[in-house]
């Protein structure tokens, strides 16, 4: 069971090291880089690494923690700088570049996925509720539909980063994205 208390200023970097060569590997396309790698890469023994993550399972799930709560920070950021159409439209657009770059970091989480992991459930939860965010915002201005939600969204843009297999899918579903964001736009009842 792993401490509550907070990391002395070495131990955070270290673990912070390890992060950031593992992010780093794994987006990469080095999804079957190993403990040793990654440990030698942030320049610290393999121990210290399996003194912060207790096994790669643990590291790999850790990294894509880091990635979906960066992720899911951006649409209060978004925001304040733009209209909530172009703030979600942003905002999808990141969501379609994080697939494109996780590419290499799909194949690591395979194998936390036979794992009892609740990760994904929580990505999924959190991105949906960072696009209900936008969602709601929009609505309000009057620039996007009302009925629709986070879930059912990220659902339809899961189905376009789904096509990343294929050789140029990142253009196409830039495109289709657009298409998406358009369908939000359209119905909506304006409040000026």
């Amino acid at each position: 069971m792993p401490s509550t208390r907070p990391l002395r200023a070495d131990a955070r970097r270290n673990r912070d090291a390890l992060l950031a060569a593992a992010r780093e590997a794994f987006l990469a396309g080095e999804s079957d880089a190993h403990v040793d790698e990654i440990a030698k890469r942030a320049g610290l023994a393999v121990g210290t690494l399996y003194r912060h993550f207790e096994t790669r399972e643990a590291l790999v799930e850790e990294v894509y923690r880091q990635e979906v709560d960066q992720l899911c920070a951006l649409p209060a950021q978004l925001l304040e700088q733009h209209a909530p159409d172009e703030a979600l439209r942003y905002f999808l657009l990141r969501l379609v570049d994080h697939a494109a770059v996780g590419k290499g970091m799909a194949v690591a989480l395979e194998s936390i996925m036979a794992t009892d992991s609740p990760v994904f459930e929580d990505a999924r939860a959190q991105m949906a509720g960072a696009l209900d965010e936008l969602l709601q915002a929009g609505a309000a201005a009057g620039t996007l539909r009302a009925d629709i939600g986070g879930r059912t969204v990220l659902r339809a843009l899961g189905g376009i980063c789904g096509m990343r297999i294929a050789e140029g899918w990142k253009d196409e579903a830039v495109r289709i994205t657009e298409i998406l964001l358009d369908g939000l736009r359209y119905g909506a009842v304006r409040t000026s």
